[in-house]
């Protein structure tokens, strides 16, 4: 099944922190189309679970292994990633310190946040001064993917 999806995209700029100022607009020219594998929390970690849909996006956002999420939740609002935005991700298992990742969190859960690596483990910051950080042990967190896109609806367009 294919979610077509009549969006503005967003491509996150080169060595540029995630936040507002992070994201540039991508002209619709070709297209490709790609996994969209469910939701991820932008909010409290929820199960993880996998869809099989797809989604069509600007072929300049997509790289060797990228998929698609749906953004649940307002955890991330000061990186302008919105509740309903579909987040293109390019598959990694790494992260540098202050990267916004997709974690699993005890091989189960699955949410959006910033990564800080600290002395005694790791704190996932959500992007909303209203929320508070989650503190893990290393071994709790597993990296799935960083962002490097938006699909937005207009009727969501900031």
């Amino acid at each position: 099944m294919s979610t077509a999806v009549e969006s503005s995209f967003f491509s996150r700029l080169p060595n540029v922190p995630l936040n507002a100022e992070a994201w540039e607009a991508v002209a619709t020219g070709s297209m490709t189309e790609i996994p969209l594998l469910g939701n991820v929390s932008a909010g409290m970690p929820i199960e993880a679970c996998i869809d099989h849909e797809h989604v069509t996006v600007p072929t300049s956002l997509v790289r060797r292994n990228t998929y698609a999420l749906r953004v649940r939740g307002d955890s991330m609002i000061e990186c302008d990633i919105f509740d309903g935005d579909i987040i293109i991700i390019e598959k990694t298992e790494s992260a540098e310190n202050g990267e916004t990742a997709v974690v699993m969190i005890n091989n189960r859960e699955v949410t959006l946040k910033k990564l800080y690596i600290e002395k005694n483990g790791v704190r996932l910051q959500p992007a909303n001064q209203s929320m508070q950080p989650i503190y893990l042990k290393n071994g709790d967190v597993q990296v799935l993917g960083l962002v490097m896109g938006v699909a937005r609806r207009p009727a969501q367009a900031a």
